[in-house]
């Protein structure tokens, strides 16, 4: 069994220290996709594919009418595009935009087709029924054999780099066994034997120091001990935790994941050794390995891209909107007090890591508040005249909107909390169970808490409850449609805002 666990474990990507670009041999180019940990962003990877596959049916368009009307204007570039949205569209309702997906070139190629045809059928349809004159046989058959040729060759080129990347190491999914013993050996090996090469298995935990123990899980490293797990995923960036401890073993497991759910992660427990056999639906499988999913990351890969988009474009355009009202807060605070116009200060954003927030200085400088030990209440004589109307208004987050152009928080999500902010005498964390859950997503300029009411002073712990549970309830019920809704709800939440001093 020994010899067996050393011999499936080197199948499996087990080093625990990440390829560079340049050392893998990838030409310059894939650096833009890659993260500080040397890993693919997936989320830049899917936008790249999808802005491609857009890019060609318009330009397809744009061929077929110089080819057949010999020229193309304004309407046909506008067709082209309304056009290319709805493959687009039909292609992520296919699930064509996941990186599990682009890895088989073939499904890929069908889904192209039919996502195609359903898009051109239902165009005519509708110009059939709306009176207008379809366009002609001829030109439609080029626009759609371009389109199929253009979006076949992306298949096959993302097949082939979606390869070469898990092959250099750089799009694996970062994953941690939790429990050691004949279990993990068994699904070690069957992993392995099912060429499972996506995943980049970094070691065991377990709390075991017995017998029980096989010592055939030598072949990979032990990490450490349950207490020392949700450190190590949160800052080795994990992205799949598998637990083999038996689920008869049922305290030891919700120990396990008592400490996980707060985290960015999928949670899979291996269904190899269960007697329980259910339908094959209820499971989700990793090659041909059975797994129960516990939980999952709470935005897929293409939803992280969707909402980096929706920041980016929407968080510049509101910056634009905005700039004559920050400058003349900025003149206003200059000439109300000494002291520098912005104030930054380290709060708790996504993955429960510091990041650093700008907001406009409200407060007298040399009483400036860094962690927030002392929540701000009525009448507070720290807080400037300007500083009061700021607050109030909620135009002291204005700079905050930089904080979304670097990528550091979203438009919308939990807000940050400072370091050491109470309710009453309590940390929020000291407070509410499972209150970091709220950083599995980035923490947002305005959010589904602010625009119910919950904004402003936390001084009690009913108070911080229900906003954690309004922040729960977002990242729970996530959508693009959602985040536009509460944008559009906020400047009405903040004309009715009783709370903020």
């Amino acid at each position: 069994m020994l010899a067996k666990a050393k011999m499936t474990a080197s199948t499996l990507h087990t080093s625990n220290i990440p390829a560079t670009p340049a050392q893998s041999g990838l030409p310059r180019l894939a650096a833009m996709f890659v993260d500080r940990r040397y890993s693919v962003s997936r989320p830049k990877l899917l936008f790249a594919v999808a802005l491609l596959d857009g890019v060609s049916v318009w330009l397809s368009s744009m061929i077929a009418a110089h080819l057949v009307d010999g020229a193309a204007g304004w309407p046909a570039a506008i067709r082209g595009g309304l056009v290319a949205v709805l493959v687009i569209s039909a292609l992520h309702v296919k699930w064509s935009y996941s990186v599990s997906a682009l890895r088989s070139a073939p499904a890929q190629f069908a889904k192209v087709v039919m996502a195609l045809i359903t898009v051109f059928l239902i165009l005519t349809g509708a110009a059939y029924l709306a009176g207008r004159v379809p366009s002609s046989p001829k030109f439609v058959i080029a626009w759609l054999m371009l389109a199929l040729v253009m979006l076949a060759v992306i298949r096959i080129v993302a097949s082939r780099v979606v390869d070469s990347l898990t092959r250099a190491g750089l799009l694996v999914r970062k994953t941690v066994i939790v429990g050691g013993g004949k279990e993990a050996d068994d699904l070690i090996a069957a992993l392995a034997a099912d060429g499972a090469a996506h995943l980049k298995i970094l070691g065991v935990f377990d709390d075991r120091q017995d017998e029980r123990v096989s010592e055939s899980t030598s072949a990979l490293a032990r990490l450490g001990t349950f207490e020392d797990l949700e450190a190590f995923c949160r800052d080795s960036g994990i992205d799949l935790l598998i637990v083999t401890v038996p689920t008869r073993a049922e305290d030891r497991l919700l120990q396990i994941l008592q400490k996980l759910f707060t985290l960015q992660i999928d949670i899979r427990v291996s269904a190899m050794t269960s007697k329980l056999r259910l339908n094959s639906s209820a499971y989700h499988y990793i090659g041909k390995v059975p797994m129960l999913a516990v939980m999952d990351k709470p935005l897929t890969d293409w939803d992280r891209a969707l909402k980096n988009i929706e920041d980016r474009v929407l968080g510049a355009l509101l910056l634009i909107a905005v700039a004559p009202i920050m400058a003349l807060t900025a003149l206003a605070i200059r000439l109300d007090s000494k002291g520098p116009i912005f104030f930054k200060q380290k709060r708790y954003g996504f993955n429960n890591e510091l990041v650093e927030v700008f907001k406009f200085r409200s407060m007298y400088a040399e009483q400036s508040d860094a962690t927030a030990s002392k929540l701000v209440t009525r009448g507070d004589s720290r807080v400037t005249p300007v500083g009061r109307f700021i607050r109030r208004t909620s135009i002291d987050e204005l700079p905050q909107l930089f904080n979304v152009l670097l990528g550091t928080m979203s438009l919308v999500g939990p807000r940050p909390h400072a370091t050491q902010a109470k309710a009453g005498e309590d940390l929020y964390q000291d407070v509410v169970q499972g209150y970091y859950a709220r950083h599995r997503v980035k923490p947002g300029v305005t959010g589904w808490a602010q625009v119910n009411g919950w904004r402003g002073e936390t001084d009690t712990h009913d108070k911080i409850q229900a906003r954690v549970e309004y922040d729960l309830y977002y990242i729970d019920n996530w959508s693009v449609l959602l985040d536009l809704y509460i944008i559009a709800l906020t400047p009405f939440s903040l004309l009715s805002a009783k709370n903020a001093y």
